[in-house]
């Protein structure tokens, strides 16, 4: 999938024409789409076209359960449109951008639902608000985000991987822990693939690694003590925490526009921000979510140290003892 051409315009009209529309109005799925079901899935794929010669597959994992609701609806109203923007901003030309619904896979009715890789404004929308927000969740700080790796790492193909090696992109958005397995039971009875034995997380996260940057988002500073040492653990600098969730949007755009180099630091991505006419505030929040990360690749910013050069021996000291 991933044809049809975007238009950033078209886009947030769709946005402005819901905004004060009801939840129930936006989202009116009261149980899996059809379409959504993952039942039968061999792969979902993201490839080149004439249209777009540059494809690059984007995941938006996101947590359904009830404490995590708003994220789909912020994307729904207002702030996909800005996140293409950016994304095609920051050097990514064809993004082709697939929605993922997580739940809890040992209680809900709908713990994993899948749309496809789209390149236009209507598709991608589209499968966004086929998702089913079920708001429920087991209550035992445990959901089945291990299934969006499972899904990314064995049921996806994308030309970006395998005519250039370029890995793709997995925002996993989350408030509570993994399971510690990819259980063969519930991946039988979900998706009908028989994995032979269970899967520790670890193995499932490092095999969607192969063709993925997976990035995990807590929402705030509040949810951020019951689980990010976890995802910590899994995914190192990763995790990005966030102070409020409407920044989802942002901080995932300035991912990638830091990995892919097209702003030369977090500055740069503030600048730009600004310019979208994001407020101070919000542009301060989504700067200190980024910055261990822009750390890491040397673009947050600060300045490089300087190292005194070493001093020279003293005259007469061989370093050895007689």
């Amino acid at each position: 999938m991933g044809y049809g051409s975007y238009s950033h315009d078209a886009h947030v009209a769709i946005s402005r024409a819901r905004a004060e529309a009801p939840r129930e109005q936006v989202f009116k799925q009261t149980s899996c789409h059809a379409l959504m079901n993952p039942l039968g899935l061999t792969v979902r794929e993201s490839r080149d076209s004439a249209a777009h010669p540059n494809s690059v597959g984007i995941i938006f994992a996101l947590d359904v359960t009830g404490s995590m609701g708003k994220i789909p609806e912020q994307l729904a109203r207002e702030k996909l449109p800005s996140f293409m923007k950016a994304i095609m901003d920051a050097g990514v030309p064809d993004p082709q951008i697939l929605f993922l619904a997580v739940g809890d896979a040992t209680c809900d009715k709908a713990p994993l639902q899948v749309g496809q890789f789209e390149s236009s404004e209507r598709e991608m929308d589209q499968w966004l608000t086929w998702s089913f927000l079920e708001g429920g969740g087991g209550g035992q700080n445990t959901e089945s985000y291990e299934l969006a790796f499972y899904l990314a790492a064995r049921h996806t193909a994308m030309d970006c991987w395998e005519k250039r090696q370029r890995r793709g992109y997995l925002f996993l958005t989350g408030d509570e822990h993994p399971y510690p397995v990819v259980s063969r039971r519930q991946v039988q009875g979900l998706v009908g693939a028989d994995l032979g034995e269970d899967i520790s997380l670890k193995h499932m996260v490092e095999e969607a690694q192969r063709t993925f940057e997976p990035f995990f988002l807590i929402p705030d500073q509040g949810r951020r003590a019951r689980c990010e040492r976890l995802w910590r653990d899994l995914l190192g600098d990763h995790v990005l925490c966030l102070e409020d969730p409407v920044d989802t949007c942002a901080v995932a755009a300035g991912v990638v526009a830091l990995r892919e180099g097209s702003v030369k630091d977090l500055e740069a991505f503030a600048e730009h921000l600004k310019f979208q006419g994001d407020s101070a505030q919000r542009v301060g929040a989504v700067v200190r979510a980024l910055t261990p990360f822009a750390a890491t690749l040397g673009r947050d910013g600060a300045p490089a140290p300087k190292l005194a050069p070493p001093e020279p021996p003293k005259a007469g000291l061989s370093g050895h003892r007689r």
